[in-house]
């Protein structure tokens, strides 16, 4: 295998590829060079591991063990590795630890599926065996219709395959357990008077009845298969009877529904996957199992690919995903720091609170970078206009909800509707402890079941991570669990106190035993997705009162970042993650880092945007169809419109039309109301081709055009100074107006970024920001930043300094300055609409010495007016000079 790099790329900036079959190993290897250029140090990639057949993503893993033949397999992976290494780039990949996919593919999942608990991969699956009502089987909701419905209508069909025999499913094909067909293939020899086919069938329906060992009974079922393979190879006869017995179960309900139940799955209808469902999924995915992580056998299958790569040289760099999905963590991480060594970099993709800290004791370098991102894109947020946009919002849409409410309310409804089985499961454990405690024998079933659902309704946080195996809990975690015992103690007064008092016992560790351990880590397991459903994919599209505050990560009640916090924030992580990533888009945002400034830009001018919707509004009243869209949507494609424009019709059809299932009020994946989203359609539609009101909006976005992009550029700037290492989104280098997946997975224009990359070079920064349209001034200060970072490590690794610098004058609020290392500045404006370029009196106190701004190559020392610094250029990188 190819492409070892035995030096770590110092980590400079990374640059995020998805992975597709259009855009594989191949074409990353084609832009090596140019994100060389640019100053990137470690191309990141996407999960290019063996996934699900036409996988757009890579997060649905079927085989950890190969290369994904769909990117080009073994051989351009190859190709690829050693182009990155040639450009001198490191490579980060991200691994997903928490689940497989289980389709065709995952021979893993087929075999459990084909032997049941008698599998020697049944271990690997986080699958509920015990579960009352499930017979040792496992519960696969892939039908269309109810099960007697799919058998009557003949959806099912037996064939014989290569290895056995399968069940096909329109798409779907499950392996059939060979010794479940005994009986049909003793009836096929009766109709071919076939003696040995006679004997065949006798010895596969023997097949595991003498309970043997998994190793004879795979080899058993081998030769037994191989034997009836070759017999049938030789007596046509005989096969035709068999495909005919076979053939026939589909017409025949009563056969197919006995040959289904001894299987050692149960196929049911879809809709039964929330109340019914016994392995954990990655969120509510059924497509996606969990595994057992925790067994080391499960973690070698995972890894030991990845981590050949790792030992390599190839790979550098790991991004964790989704970490808060693992039953424990810390002890995962532990044993992937152990096994990746300490040079290799690693990152978990974590979504922390505004107040929540990334745990300490994890041996990891920092998060992915939502934190950042929230953090950073709320300073372009007027924090003084939230009274004025909050009024407003409950005048144009009738919704006086707060943020938490709604959030409360869509955890509760997230729960009910999609994590049914996994809250059953949580519930019927807790009532077993109870009974076994004296004190809460007597609590009703019902108020324990009240009590955990309003909790989990009301946490803070995604997860703790309790390790009540080893006595384990951080008092932070204490914290939040007190914390959502209250709230829903205030929320909800009449819940049981005592079910209040029981499950606070039991997760901060009061009530102990073996019970309660399991109880405290499924409970841990479930209040991530809990959290990440009802938030991310679905209160984000249904409080849309600034659509640039619903973001992974960010608080839509938190109107604005002030620059101190900001420089707080900077300060910890600093002393805490010096290495965490810094992100302002990612494949998993709901808007492109361009599109939330602009629309952040709208509480700068909270009058002009009012009076504009409410004009909007009169104008477009004749294209509403009764109630659709609701005032709420028609309030969010107005602000989707003001950030992405310019926009076709059928990416914002295809926004809308997510946006409105996402938010689960008048339509929802599970449940289309197509005549709503048809309306809602039609509505967004007839907006684009209204000639008045293309013009009214376009006179509205004048004046924001520029102060947004400007504000663009700080944002990039203070990424690329700040604590941590920064990170570009494909295709991010220039303007990004993008929406959420998959309008942010569109293919990205390479060949001018080639072209606008070496012209930088060449360029006075007057002529770059003639370019603006194209986007160069973005690319010219990552371009810049990036060439300093290298230039001037010790400034940015985890032994420099970190120093806010205050400006003074009337705008003094407008800029966010800061030292790195002592010897570099960033200077970055702020809510640049409002001043209106004029920063009238405003100085900024430069350290004693003199001061190169990187990009105009002026000069300066001592203090320096912000209209001087930033006259030629809307950004300022001070570094100083060397005495000579």
């Amino acid at each position: 295998m190819s492409g070892s790099n035995n030096k770590p790329a110092p980590a400079v900036a990374t640059y995020r590829l998805q992975m597709t079959a259009e855009f594989g190993f191949d074409a990353a290897a084609g832009i090596a060079n140019y994100l060389a250029g640019l100053g990137v140090s470690h191309l990141y990639c996407s999960p290019y591991l063996q996934a699900a057949s036409g996988s757009t993503h890579g997060y649905d893993v079927t085989d950890p063990t190969r290369v994904n033949q769909d990117l080009g397999g073994a051989e351009a992976h190859g190709r690829m590795t050693d182009a990155i290494a040639a450009a001198g780039l490191g490579q980060m990949l991200d691994i997903v630890p928490n689940h497989l996919s289980t389709a065709g593919g995952n021979k893993a999942w087929r075999d459990v599926l084909r032997h049941g608990k008698a599998s020697k991969f049944a271990h690997f699956f986080d699958i509920d065996w015990r579960r009352p009502g499930m017979a040792d089987k496992v519960l696969l909701p892939v039908l269309g219709a109810p099960y007697g419905q799919a058998l009557a209508d003949g959806q099912l069909q037996a064939a014989r395959t290569d290895d056995g025999f399968e069940l096909n499913y329109f798409d779907n094909a499950f392996p059939i357990s060979p010794q479940s067909l005994g009986p049909l293939v003793s009836q096929a020899a009766v109709d071919a008077g076939d003696e040995v086919l006679a004997f065949l069938g006798d010895t596969l329906s023997s097949l595991g009845a003498l309970n043997m060992q998994a190793g004879r009974l795979y080899r058993d079922e081998r030769v037994i298969l191989a034997l009836l393979g070759r017999h049938l190879g030789h007596n046509p006869a005989s096969a035709k009877a068999l495909d005919a017995r076979l053939g026939a179960l589909t017409n025949n309900t009563g056969d197919m529904h006995e040959t289904l139940q001894r299987q050692h799955y149960r196929l049911a209808w879809w809709r039964l996957a929330s109340s019914e469902i016994n392995y954990r999924r990655f969120f509510a995915i059924n497509s996606l199992a969990g595994v057992r992580i925790e067994d080391q056998d499960v973690f070698r299958y995972m890894h030991d690919l990845v981590l050949f790569w790792v030992n390599r040289g190839t790979i550098t760099g790991l991004r964790v995903d989704h970490i808060d999905g693992l039953l424990d963590p810390f002890d995962y991480l532990r044993k992937l720091r152990a096994a990746a060594g300490e040079a290799t970099w690693i990152v978990v993709e974590k979504i922390l609170m505004p107040q929540e800290r990334l745990t300490r004791t994890w041996p990891v370098q920092g998060t992915t970078g939502y934190d950042f991102m929230n953090v950073a894109g709320g300073l372009y947020v007027n924090g003084e206009a939230e009274e004025e946009f909050t009024d407003f919002y409950a005048e144009f849409t009738g919704l006086s909800q707060q943020w938490d409410e709604v959030l409360r309310d869509n955890k509760r409804r997230i729960i009910d509707r999609e994590f049914q089985s996994e809250a059953g499961r949580l519930i019927d454990m807790a009532v077993r402890i109870a009974a076994g405690r004296i004190e809460y024998r007597d609590c009703p079933r019902e108020s324990i079941a009240r009590a955990l659902l309003e909790v989990i309704a009301c946490f803070g946080v995604y997860r703790t991570y309790a390790r009540p195996n080893y006595r384990q809990i951080a008092p932070s975690d204490i914290d939040w669990i007190n914390q959502a015992i209250a709230k829903a103690r205030a929320n909800a007064p009449d819940l049981d106190e005592r079910a209040l008092k029981f499950l606070q016992g039991l997760l901060v560790m009061n009530i102990q035993g073996e019970a309660e351990v399991e109880f405290l880590l499924r409970f841990q397991q479930l209040t991530g997705p809990a959290t990440a459903k009802g938030m991310e994919d679905t209160s984000y599209y249904c409080y849309n009162r600034l659509l640039s505050l619903n973001e992974v990560g960010g608080d839509p009640a938190a109107f604005g970042v002030t620059p101190r916090q900001f420089h707080d924030w900077c300060s910890y992580i600093q002393q805490a993650w010096p290495m965490t990533m810094l992100a302002t888009s990612t494949h998993d945002t709901k808007r492109g880092e361009d599109t939330r400034l602009r629309i952040s830009m709208l509480s700068e001018m909270p009058q002009r945007w009012f009076d504009a919707v409410r004009r909007w509004s009169g104008m477009n009243e004749s294209r509403r169809r009764g109630d659709a869209p609701s005032r709420n949507d028609e309030y969010m494609i107005y602000q989707t419109l003001v950030g992405a424009w310019p926009i076709d019709a059928q990416r914002l059809k295809d926004y809308i039309v997510k946006a409105c299932r996402e938010a689960k009020t008048n339509t929802s994946w599970n449940d289309p109301d197509e005549a709503y989203e048809q309306a809602a359609c039609s509505f967004a539609a007839g907006l684009l081709d209204d000639a008045a009101f293309v013009k009214d909006l376009e006179a509205f976005l004048a004046p924001l055009v520029l102060p947004a992009r400007v504000s663009s550029l700080s944002q990039t700037l203070i990424k690329c100074i700040a604590p941590g290492v920064p990170d570009i989104y494909q295709g991010s280098e220039l303007w990004n107006h993008s929406l959420v997946d998959p309008d942010n997975r569109r293919p990205v224009d390479y060949d001018l970024r080639r072209k606008l990359v070496k012209e930088l070079e060449l360029l006075s920064p007057a002529q770059t920001l003639e370019k603006m349209d194209a986007g160069l001034p973005k690319m010219a200060v990552i371009h810049t930043a990036l060439a300093l970072r290298q230039r001037k490590a010790g400034s940015f690794g985890p032994n420099a300094g970190y120093e806010p610098l205050q400006a003074s004058g009337s705008r003094s609020g407008h800029v966010v300055a800061f030292v790195r290392g002592g010897d570099v500045i960033a200077v970055a404006p702020r809510l640049v609409f409002m001043m209106a370029n004029d920063w009238g009196d405003t100085v900024l106190p430069l350290p004693q010495g003199r001061w190169k701004n990187e990009f105009t190559q002026i000069a300066y020392h001592q203090d320096v007016a912000l209209a001087d610094l930033l006259r030629g250029f809307p950004v300022a990188l001070l570094v100083r000079e060397e005495l000579q």
